[in-house]
């Protein structure tokens, strides 16, 4: 039976507090929380849309949309990679959060939004930036996990750092197995795709850097496929 994509992992909102000199708390560090229903209600707005003229466009149903925007189910990426086509988005806006966009991206390691897919877990390296021309993840993969058969094709460059467990890349038709410390880049027009053949967990930092802006990178490598 085809294997269902996982649902997006809600994210905790946390706030520590230190004690000042005068005896004042002050809170620092707070988590920001990925709301996924609250970026989508806004992404909506922001284009004039009601929900049932996006649930045409992609082909979803009307309440579907009224159960994510309400927070009362989490969606999984297949279903986010169709809202996010629909609205002519890249996938990375649904980890936008309240913080204002800026130039700047800096993120405390515990901080990283989180976005599950099929296969492993994608952990956003540029949330707040204005012009992600630029998208850089760390990438889990679970034992085995892979593209799929399919080669990936794209704009701009690819540039991959093996963190532990190894990974390997074919790039046309030469494979590159990466060992903790290794790291590929390549033109990503040329065809590629990734599998992690060992029996333990892979993870590495990617980033994808499209030369179009209306390029899609991400939901090329990280689309899910029922199996």
């Amino acid at each position: 039976m085809p294997r269902s994509a996982p649902a997006v992992p809600a994210q905790p909102r946390r706030n520590t507090k230190r004690q000042t000199r005068s005896g004042t708390q002050t809170s620092t560090n707070a988590v920001p929380e990925v709301n996924v229903g609250q970026r989508l209600r806004a992404l909506r707005n922001e284009r004039g849309l009601s929900i049932r003229a996006l649930a045409e466009r992609s082909g979803l149903n009307v309440n579907t949309f009224s159960l994510i925007e309400n927070s009362k189910t989490s969606p999984s990426v297949s279903t986010l990679q169709q809202i996010a086509a629909a609205l002519e988005v890249p996938i990375t806006a649904f980890f936008e959060t309240d913080v204002p966009t800026n130039s700047v991206a800096h993120i405390v390691a515990r901080n990283r939004p989180r976005l599950a897919f099929a296969h492993g877990t994608l952990e956003d390296l540029g949330a707040g930036l204005t012009n992600r021309a630029v998208e850089p993840f760390v990438v889990t993969l679970e034992p085995h996990a892979s593209s799929g058969e399919n080669p990936i094709v794209h704009t701009g460059f690819e540039f991959v750092f093996c963190l532990h467990g190894h990974m390997t890349y074919q790039v046309e038709e030469r494979s590159y197995v990466l060992a903790p410390g290794d790291s590929l880049v390549f033109e990503s027009y040329l065809p590629h795709r990734w599998q992690n053949d060992d029996d333990q967990s892979a993870q590495v930092i990617l980033v994808l850097y499209p030369t179009d802006v209306h390029d899609r990178p991400t939901e090329r490598h990280f689309s899910v496929k029922e199996r």
